[in-house]
């Protein structure tokens, strides 16, 4: 329950607005409770916080609580500026209130608190009321409030401004005294007996109900007036006597009756730090430069929420919150920039404050030299017409002090007159007592003019030096102009906020453009959903818009689409259906098409007018989103295409007519860093993937076999699981049609047909028929048989070895010859003609023999280079004898698992981030295991793998393969679901040698386990063969 509770009365005080604020929560929650009047029960369990807003600040408009800090929150779900009510708001809920009982907490906006971490107060049989302290020098005691409390921690006594022996009387064995830090809780008890008080007269007068019965209005302190009652060293009579006016008196003998046999506690918190928001500048602009150390639980930054064109012109020790500074915008240390969207060339010397100031006016301070000066820009109402009004004052300048004793910008305001021409009457009426002319009552600041628009150079001019003031007196003259205090009531908080909730977003709209044109590892998603919330979706896309068609980048478009398709499914709110889905509407087909020919520009412009038609409820959003993710994956097979340079193909003897090129290949284990070798992620971050080619069962179970026939077509033919199995699926091509398909995964011989296209044996599209093609450069067609022992969905990278495997047998039968680095190539290209995407790691592992560590640096083209990993003498064989296979009897899908990891990865999850680079340097951790031949280290490597796997496509631990790897633990140093996870095959590093049977007893006994079995697996260190066998393959 969240209320936003108004005072009755302006002049109020903390004490009876804490009383009405507690009313009006008590009348919610019994409502909520079904009770028809406000009944004191529902306070019981009840926990409640109360935020007092203060009193107005010189130096924001919108008060203390929503004065913003230099913070930014990385972790944050939504991206917001950081005000002084969300700091406090984080330190009672994370910090103070952590374990207190039910109750009501009371805390004060007016001041900066930190505690570094939650204090452990001890709850305990507490009763009563708690005050919070927090340790301060004696000097800084003087202006401020602190508690005389003894040894048991109870309060005797609240001293306010005391004598120098009142305040060492309260001092710790350290010096340090308790200072009231304005943060108190009342029991549920306490707060009942304050709750009672509401009806009784004249404490009725502090709630809207006295108001509205007609009591006459009544100021109460918090802690003079509530809390000091309690206090140990307090007599009914000096309590009373201290009351000031009848009627106060009379509240506080109220109060001592209800409240008095409450026990005062105090809790001082040892490392938290205080700072009261005086109205002093320097002390503002210095709590806003100076890093409250590790006090915060937010830290500190020099730019928070902002877009800097040229960062280097800030100095350390300053601090910019909010703000667009384009060109030279040079900041002094110990200066603040707070809701300015400011051109240079400027500069800021240092002790400066600007607020509130738009583009409008950098002109006016260009050449305009500030130094300790408060220039700030405020949205004020006159009558219900807005304008804007703008106020400059020193940084050593008190609002309060007589005019004969005090400064002006700095200066004696008798040096500020003589220089500018101004004269007393210009700023006080002549009735005014001389006391009583301070620089709060000053009518200095022009709102209105007759016949001229103001601007910021309106009160720049009182800086200047007196050969310029002339000109410009009688223009100031001219103009309506009222003082600080005149303004004050004027000022339009809701223009203001709007004003910095715009600016907000268009920095934000800036940092979109850097994130991307800069490749950042910044994430756009909490920026995303602050944008959809507050209404600014479509500044956000028309920025991602333009930036996936100016770029001139097709990685940088491809990852604009994909925030693009985060924006539309966060508008969906959750609603609409799952993210991953089809992306084939015909709608979106001509915006697809100029992508795919390469024109991004167009195909961007098309993508945006298709949109327009998709944004009016979730399911359409949800589907225009899988579209966008659809357009996106279209430029990443282009970026990943050009791998296609690194694919050299050379001449080779052209075999007889029916001899069968065979080629067989082992499977691969994926040791560790697999997910960094899947595009985007390889050529964005960069991957390496530890890989290891095996044979299962002592046999290399994946193979193909082409020969050319002399019949014109495409004979292909899938077996069973071996070279000699019957035919399982069948298919033959004649006309060029027949090959359409050979982009859709799950069609029939995709994958064959694709491999015609990719090593170019086949001209696809052309205008000449696939039998002339086949006749003039073959002299007849091609037959392909391929099999594969392993079932589908292994994990141990069966589609990407095949497709090398047929690859390699169609090359040589068709008389060329390729290197393998141009194989692991040529797969990838592959993969992506066929539109499953997928990395590089498999084709690494199958291809090359032995153990190896493959690698690609962040950079298009992607280029990926294998070094084979020398283990000591002795140690392959190790390996076999500890390393075995489980077929887990899960068969997994990867496609969606796919999707989600490059959506991650779009988004720059820092999960997804983090995690990338930590499989790249567990890859290189596990590859110096292998080189040391330390088992235990390796299996360790294993382990972290799985967790980092899991971290990546969550979801891809089947139940029962959990039971299953919580059964083997004890027995072996590692283990690790092949491939993506999601079933297939788990290998496992046994501490022993040679536990096949041990392990199947093992898992025999454990429960809900399913079709398991048990494979042995070795290192095949001679790698695939490709082998001329004559006519008959057997």
């Amino acid at each position: 329950l969240l209320l936003a509770v108004e005072d009755p009365w302006a002049r109020l005080g903390s004490g009876g607005a804490t009383l009405n604020a507690l009313l009006v929560a008590a009348e919610h929650l019994s409502a909520r409770a079904g009770c028809t009047v406000v009944t004191s029960d529902v306070l019981r369990e009840a926990r409640i916080l109360i935020l007092h807003m203060g009193r107005d600040f010189s130096f924001d408009d919108c008060g203390r609580a929503f004065t913003c800090l230099p913070v930014e929150e990385p972790g944050a779900p939504a991206e917001a500026l950081v005000c002084n009510l969300d700091s406090l708001l984080g330190t009672m809920t994370h910090r103070l209130c952590v374990g207190s009982p039910p109750g009501v907490w009371v805390c004060s906006t007016d001041m900066l608190l930190t505690v570094p971490s939650a204090p452990e107060i001890d709850w305990d049989g507490f009763q009563g009321v708690r005050v919070i302290a927090v340790p301060g020098s004696q000097a800084y005691a003087r202006n401020h409030g602190v508690y005389l409390a003894d040894e048991q921690g109870l309060v005797r006594d609240i001293i306010y401004k005391g004598t120098e022996a009142q305040i060492q009387q309260c001092a710790g064995p350290d010096g340090t005294v308790p200072l009231v830090c304005g943060v108190v809780f009342f029991s549920s008890d306490a707060a009942e007996q304050l709750l009672a008080t509401h009806v009784v007269p004249p404490l009725d007068a502090c709630t809207y109900m006295g108001l509205d019965s007609g009591a006459p209005p009544i100021q109460l302190s918090l802690f003079f007036d509530i809390v000091l009652c309690m206090a140990g060293g307090m007599t009914e009579e000096d309590f009373v006597k201290g009351g000031g006016d009848a009627i106060v008196r009379s509240a506080r003998s109220v109060l001592w009756t209800a409240l008095r046999a409450f026990p005062l506690s105090m809790a001082c918190i040892p490392d938290a730090s205080y700072d009261y928001m005086t109205t002093s500048a320097s002390d503002h602009i210095c709590s806003l430069t100076l890093l409250p150390g590790s006090a915060s639980h937010f830290c500190f930054c020099k730019t928070a929420h902002s877009h800097v064109d040229q960062p280097w012109l800030l100095e350390d020790g300053s601090s910019v919150t909010n703000c667009l500074l384009e060109g030279a915008v040079r900041l002094a240390a110990g200066s603040v920039i707070q809701h300015c969207h400011l051109q240079g060339p400027l500069e800021i010397g240092p002790g400066c404050l600007l607020s509130g100031l738009a583009a409008g006016s950098s002109p006016a301070l260009q050449g305009c030299p500030l130094r300790d000066v408060v220039l700030q820009g405020h949205h004020v109402q006159l009558h219900g017409l807005p304008c804007r009004v703008f106020t400059l004052t020193g940084r050593l300048d008190d609002w309060q002090s007589p005019a004969d004793e005090a400064t002006y910008l700095n200066v004696p305001w008798a040096e500020f007159f003589h220089r500018t021409g101004i004269r007393e009457g210009d700023l006080w009426d002549a009735e005014m007592p001389r006391r009583s002319r301070c620089l709060l009552s000053a009518r200095l600041f022009p709102v209105l003019h007759a016949c001229e628009a103001l601007g910021l150079e309106d009160v720049l001019w009182l800086l200047a030096p007196a050969a310029v003031a002339g000109e410009r007196l009688v223009r100031w003259r001219a103009a309506w102009r009222m003082s600080w205090q005149e303004l004050l009531p004027c000022l339009d908080k809701a223009a203001e906020l709007g004003a910095r909730r715009a600016l907000f977003f268009l920095q934000g709209q800036h940092k979109v453009r850097r994130v991307l044109l800069g490749h950042q590892d910044s994430s756009l998603l909490p920026l995303t959903r602050s944008a959809i919330h507050e209404g600014y979706h479509e500044a956000v896309l028309g920025t991602l818009d333009e930036v996936a068609s100016t770029a001139g980048d097709a990685g940088i478009a491809a990852r604009a689409l994909a925030c693009i398709a985060d924006v539309l499914g966060c508008m969906a709110r959750g609603e609409g259906g799952l993210r991953s889905g089809p992306a084939a509407n015909r709608e979106w087909a001509s915006a697809f098409g100029r992508l795919e020919s390469g024109d991004i520009a167009g195909g961007v412009r098309e993508l945006a007018a298709e949109r327009q038609k998709w944004m009016s409820r979730p399911a359409l959003l949800v589907r225009a989103a899988r579209h966008y993710e659809g357009a996106e994956q279209i430029l990443v097979r282009q970026a990943v295409m050009s791998s296609c340079q690194f694919v050299t193909v050379g001449q080779a003897e052209l075999p007889p007519l029916g001899h069968w090129v065979q080629v067989v290949c082992p499977a691969r284990l994926d040791l560790s860093g697999g997910w960094s070798d899947t595009p985007p992620i390889t050529y964005e971050h960069g991957g390496a993937v530890v890989d290891m080619a095996v044979l299962v069962d002592g046999c290399r179970p994946i193979g193909a076999r082409v020969r050319r026939i002399s019949e014109p077509e495409l004979r292909l033919v899938s077996l069973g699981g071996t070279p000699q199995s019957e035919a399982a699926v069948e298919l033959v091509c004649r006309e060029l049609e027949h090959l359409q398909d050979y982009c859709q995964p799950h069609a029939p011989g995709a994958l064959l047909k694709a491999a015609f296209i990719c090593t170019q044996v086949v001209q696809f599209p052309s205008q000449k028929p696939l039998r002339a093609q086949l006749m003039e450069s073959f002299g007849g067609g091609f037959e392909v048989h391929t099999w594969s022992k392993l079932p589908h969905g292994s994990g141990l990278g069966t589609s990407s070895i095949l497709a090398g495997a047929v690859m390699a047998s169609l090359y040589r039968a068709a008389g060329k010859a390729a290197s393998t680095e141009s194989l692991i190539h040529a797969v990838l290209h592959l993969e992506q003609r066929l539109t499953t995407g997928g990395g590089w790691q498999d084709q690494v592992g199958g291809l090359v023999p032995g153990i190896k560590i493959g690698r690609s640096k962040a950079q298009l083209p992607l280029r990926v280079e294998v070094e084979k990993i020398p283990v000591p003498d002795g140690f392959t064989q190790t390996l076999n004898d500890h390393l075995l296979l489980v077929y887990t009897g899960k068969t997994r899908l990867a496609r969606n698992l796919l999707q989600d990891v490059v959506r991650n990865w779009y988004a720059r999850l820092p999960s997804a981030v983090q995690n990338a680079d930590a499989l790249v340097s567990n890859a290189e951790e596990c590859a110096q295991a292998l080189r040391q031949g330390n088992l235990p280290l390796i299996g360790k490597c294993l382990d972290r793998y799985w967790q980092q796997k899991k971290c990546m496509a969550p979801g891809c631990e089947p139940l029962a393969v959990g039971c299953m790897m919580d059964a083997l633990r004890p027995y072996v140093y590692g283990q690790c679901l092949a491939g993506a996870g999601g079933g297939g095959f788990l290998y496992v590093l046994t501490k022993g040698p040679r536990q096949k049977e041990a392990l199947q007893q093992i898992l025999t006994k454990t429960e809900g386990l399913g079709n398991f079995s048990i494979h042995s697996i070795e290192v095949d260190t001679g790698g695939f063969s490709v082998e001329v066998v004559g006519c008959d393959p057997k």
